[in-house]
Order: structure tokens, then C-alpha cells, then sequence
């Protein structure tokens, strides 16, 4: 799984049992999937269609920091489909614990909004990238070196 961003809770996210509010967390798994995804296709003309089951295992509070995962599970005609996974991440000791963690399905759209096809070239150059670096976004450094082989 790829680390996608990384959220500080704040005293305006959080509701009255003093936890983060549910669609709070379901934004920002939308937000970080959204670019995940758009980054991927290259084109910011993807949109959410679909999102399975959330459920929220652990609680936030106030100045926990939250790490959000994603990895694409498969690549429709014009859809893609991720695995999101949103950890709490303790600063002492380097543990996480799992949050919450769903599906999130996209389609790639023209200017009209109507599905159009993700390229082969995309498709193609995600698998190399995962089976030479195991990730599908890479650092400037493994980008020229993937760009000259």
C-alpha cells in the first residue's frame, strides 16, 4: 500500500463525544483517493461513483494523526477501483492502528461527464511501475530512472 497524505485532527473536526466526525474521516479518504486517482490516470477528471462499507474500528481525537493508504485493487475500461485505509499513527512508539477502510470505485469522465476510456499507456505503465518499484507513484529520482530504462 502507498501512503498517499498524512491529517493532524483538529478541535473543528471533532463532535460532541469528543471524537472526529464519521464524514470528516469519509472526506478525506475521498480527497487523498480522488488524487491518488487522478494522479494515476493523469487527468483530474475522475470522480467518485461508488463507496463500500465504511466502518469506523477506532476512535480520533484531538491531535491524532491519521496516515491514509490506498492501493489500487483493479483497473475497469473507464473505472478504477482502490483499497482505502485510513491508520492512526502513534508518534512515540511508530504503531498504527487501523481506523477505518473501504473500496472507493472512480470514472474517468470528458467535459461533459460522461465515462470515457483510461488509456492502455496508463494501465500498462501503472504494472511496470508496480513490478519494478512495488508502488504506482513515484519520487522524481525513480521516475528518471524508470524513464530511461
Amino acid at each position: 500500500m502507498e501512503l498517499i497524505t498524512t491529517y493532524i485532527c483538529k478541535k473543528f473536526d471533532i463532535g460532541i463525544h469528543d471524537n472526529m466526525f464519521g464524514g470528516t474521516l469519509m472526506s478525506l479518504i475521498d480527497d487523498a483517493a480522488g488524487s491518488y486517482a487522478s494522479q494515476l490516470c493523469d487527468t483530474p477528471r475522475m470522480v467518485t461513483i461508488k463507496f463500500d462499507e465504511l466502518v469506523f474500528k477506532k476512535p480520533v481525537k484531538v491531535g491524532s494523526i491519521l496516515k491514509i493508504y490506498g492501493n489500487v485493487l483493479k483497473f475497469g475500461t473507464s473505472s478504477l477501483e482502490l483499497y482505502m485505509e485510513i491508520r492512526k499513527h502513534n508518534v512515540y512508539t511508530g504503531e498504527q492502528e487501523i481506523v477505518t477502510h473501504t473500496n472507493v470505485k472512480f470514472v474517468r469522465i470528458d467535459e461533459e461527464g460522461n465515462p470515457i476510456p483510461i488509456s492502455e499507456r496508463v494501465k500498462q505503465r501503472f504494472a511496470d511501475r508496480m513490478q519494478k518499484f512495488g508502488k504506482g507513484l513515484l519520487t522524481l529520482a525513480e521516475k528518471e530512472t524508470f524513464d530511461l530504462n
